[in-house]
């Protein structure tokens, strides 16, 4: 089965994907469908993040990276609908982001999240 990925710098030395972070875990958002994944770009590009390209991979593959470097993976489904805070970040993107130069450094240091910031910061978006 193939996915859609949000990768940055997409084919250079410095490619990345794009992922959230929760509960001190890194997550890799994975859509099925592709126009989920646009507009989330769309809406990484309105919050001032980097933007990254929409890319078609293997689910397999996502999967082996993800458990290579300890990630977690999530399926945005076509249509999907969320039912919990946690659910939202699957469609719509937190407020702040890693900088894209320093995301391994970065990670390491901001392991602990704070669910309420993260609550309150979503119903503002309502």
């Amino acid at each position: 089965m193939n996915v859609f990925v949000l990768l940055y710098n997409s084919g250079t030395d410095k490619e990345g994907i794009h992922s959230i972070e929760l509960k001190g875990r890194t997550i890799v958002l994975m859509f099925e469908d592709k126009d989920d994944a646009t507009r989330y770009c769309g809406l990484l590009e309105a919050q001032d993040f980097p933007l990254p390209t929409v890319e078609m991979i293997n689910i397999d593959e996502i999967k082996d990276f993800c458990i290579n470097l300890d990630y977690e993976c999530k399926l945005v489904e076509k249509n999907f609908v969320p039912k919990t805070a946690e659910d939202r970040l699957l469609i719509s993107p937190p407020q702040k982001n890693l900088e894209v130069e320093n995301w391994e450094r970065d990670n390491k240091n901001n392991r602990d999240i704070d669910l309420n910031t993260i609550k309150e910061n979503l119903e503002k978006l309502l």
